[in-house]
């Protein structure tokens, strides 16, 4: 068996009750055939989705440059 590419890791993040639930909602309808839809798949594919226009809109449509850190608790670093 090969390695995977790029192996899946645990993230933790708050999002509003009503917004997960539907995710939830809609992860369960979808999970059967055809769509065979995870909450995973629908978390990843969004996040994709935002990434490509986040790197249009403010990015040249490139990669953002690495961190230097990891992200830190608490409010949005103000700019």
């Amino acid at each position: 068996m090969q390695p995977r590419q790029n192996p899946k890791v645990r993230a933790t993040i708050y999002l509003p009750r009503n917004v997960l639930d539907e995710a939830r909602d809609a992860a369960v309808h979808l999970a059967g055939y055809p769509a065979r839809l995870t909450l995973t798949q629908l978390a990843e594919n969004a996040l994709r989705a935002e990434l490509r226009r986040l790197k249009m809109l403010y990015n040249g449509g490139q990669d953002f440059p690495p961190r230097n850190e990891e992200l830190r608790g608490g409010r949005p670093i103000a700019a």
